[in-house]
Order: structure tokens, then C-alpha cells, then sequence
């Protein structure tokens, strides 16, 4: 017997995720990234030695990056973008400027440093990518690709995509886990080339970042800009009436902030489910309803929020469930 198809009169699902946080996170505090990585090119913030540092003793470095950061974000909005100087050099900036107090007289923070932490945070090296991810990913290919009677997933058609406030790296990093991504952007007239994979390839056919959209989560502009792009993809694909309209498509966001991943979702008129990971053992196979009490100190009271501790458990997901 075929398992029961999801309580909706849509058979297809654009499903979309967070990418910090949800999809991977940095490997090692960023203070303590940076702080090691300025130890090896010469400039030093604390007078003690480096096999002797333990986390507290990167607070200085975690001082001056967040100055750093404010400082350029007031100067070079959105990462860059609505001054025209781009993502990499306003990096740059803030590498720059987060070492700048630890200077010796004359000295400069070298190019070979501010390298290697841009390499670093644009690709798998200053990151890890969460367990349960690549599982995920394999499973929706290989629903696409063969008999669905006995998956467990429900859906005819998925469009996975990415909605991110973020700067144009995130790409760059799900690629260097080995994850395809499709070229479109928001604002972007990219077109694949002829003998480059095709869309069916793809494990995420987009990425919709805030430094292309201009607005961050949880303002529903760049969940409608998701929305755009994925009517353009469709239309690209020249798809069938039954896959190639929005309309028969359910939404679902899944992300780890409740205000600015589901309640932003939620907001936009998406259906939503809050990724909050247990401990490794702990997972939930499935999408469990939470009173919004116990995620905000009792606040909100009544409201039901669809959690899941693992992304396996979106298998178990159904519109109607929060």
C-alpha cells in the first residue's frame, strides 16, 4: 500500500532553508579564528603564550571585531553593497580593523592574514556542515530519480532553496560541501551554460541572499523575493501546469531563530518549522507542536510553533500541522 499523501491539495513543496545555523555553523568561535590566525602572522593580543590561551583570552580580539563590524556596517551598509565597495573588501575592512589596536609601531596587518581568514570563512574550512544535511539532500535526489511509491517523502516535486541574511559567500561554502547549486540570483540574469549540469542536478536551485535583496529576514521582502525567483525558475524550466505554477506549490521555511526564521515565515503567509537541535540521540523523527510559551519565557502564550530537533523529521511534516 502506498503511504498516505500529506493532508493538502498541493503535491509539490518549495521548501527553503536558513543556512547559519540550520544548514552549517563555524567550526571554532570566530574571536578564537581570528586570534589564532593573527598569532601565526606576527600580531599579538595578549601578553601569555598561545599553548596557554584558553577562550576567555580571545576576548579582546572578540572586542575589537565586534567595533570592527559596527564601524564598517554604519560606513559600508549590507556588507558593502549599497556603496558599491562588494562583500570582499568590506571583509577585508573589518579584518583590518579588528587588529588594528594590536599593532606594534610601523606595523601592518599583512595581506597574507586578511587572505587566509576570506578563504577561510568562503569555504568548508571555517565551517561544519550539520549531520544530518547531506542525508537530507540524498534522499530528495533520489526521490526525484526513482520509484516514490515506498518514500517516505510525499511530495511529486520539491524546489529547495536557500533565504539567507547574508553576504554573496554562502554559495561558495554549500558548494565546497559538495552540495550543486543552481546559478540564479535575485537581481541576476545568470544563465547556465550549455554543458554545465542541469537543473534536475541541483540539490538547491537557489539562493536568495539579503545583500542581493537589500532587506533582511524577518521582513516578508525577501520571502516574496524567494517567491519571484521560483516562479522564474519554474517558468525557465518550462514545466508542466501541474509543477510549473507557484500555485500548486506548499511553502515551508525551516530555520533556528523563531523571530526572524519562523515568525518572519509565518508573517509572509509561509508554512514554517523551527529547527532547535538536540543533543546527539535526542532527535525527533518527527514535527512536534510547542506552545510559543515555552521558547519565549512564557511570553506568547496559546500560539503553536512546529519544531523539529533534526531535518529527517521533515519527512513527517504536513501543512495542517501548526
Amino acid at each position: 500500500m502506498s503511504p498516505p499523501r500529506q493532508l493538502s491539495s498541493k503535491r509539490n513543496l518549495f521548501l527553503a532553508f536558513d543556512a547559519f545555523g540550520t544548514l552549517f555553523e563555524p567550526n571554532s568561535s570566530i574571536p578564537k579564528a581570528y586570534g589564532q590566525a593573527a598569532l601565526r602572522h606576527g600580531i599579538s593580543f595578549i601578553d601569555k603564550p598561545e599553548h596557554e590561551l584558553v577562550l576567555k583570552d580571545y576576548d579582546p580580539v572578540k572586542k575589537s571585531f565586534s567595533r570592527a563590524f559596527k564601524s564598517e556596517t554604519t560606513r559600508n551598509p549590507n556588507y558593502g553593497k549599497a556603496t558599491g565597495l562588494g562583500a570582499e573588501k568590506w571583509w577585508a575592512n573589518v579584518i583590518n580593523g579588528t587588529f588594528q589596536p594590536f599593532l606594534k609601531p610601523s606595523q601592518q596587518v599583512p595581506n597574507a592574514l586578511i587572505s587566509e581568514l576570506l578563504t577561510r570563512y568562503s569555504t568548508k574550512q571555517g565551517y561544519n556542515l550539520f549531520t544530518d544535511v547531506l542525508p537530507l539532500f540524498r534522499m530528495l535526489k533520489d526521490h526525484a530519480s526513482k520509484d516514490r511509491s515506498a518514500s517516505s517523502w510525499k511530495w511529486d516535486k520539491t524546489v529547495v532553496g536557500i533565504i539567507t541574511n547574508s553576504d554573496d559567500r554562502v554559495p561558495s561554502v554549500l558548494e565546497s560541501f559538495g552540495l550543486n547549486i543552481g546559478p540564479r540570483r535575485v537581481g541576476s540574469c545568470v544563465q547556465r551554460p550549455a554543458k554545465a549540469t542541469t537543473d534536475d542536478d541541483d540539490d538547491i536551485s537557489f539562493v536568495v541572499l539579503s545583500y542581493d535583496v537589500g532587506h533582511e529576514k524577518p521582513d516578508r521582502r525577501i520571502f516574496e523575493a524567494a517567491e519571484q525567483i521560483l516562479s522564474q525558475t519554474l517558468s525557465e524550466q518550462g514545466a508542466d501546469a501541474n509543477i510549473g505554477n507557484i500555485d500548486e506549490y506548499e511553502k515551508l521555511y525551516v530555520g533556528d531563530s523563531l523571530e526572524k526564521d519562523y515568525l518572519g515565515a509565518k508573517a509572509a503567509g509561509w508554512n514554517a518549522v523551527l529547527l532547535r537541535r538536540g543533543r546527539e540521540g535526542q532527535e525527533s523523527k518527527f514535527v512536534k507542536k510547542v506552545d510559543m510559551a515555552e521558547l519565549t519565557d512564557g511570553e506568547q502564550a496559546g500560539q503553536i510553533v512546529g519544531v523539529c530537533t533534526s531535518l529527517a523529521a521533515l519527512t513527517s511534516w504536513v501543512p495542517d500541522q501548526v
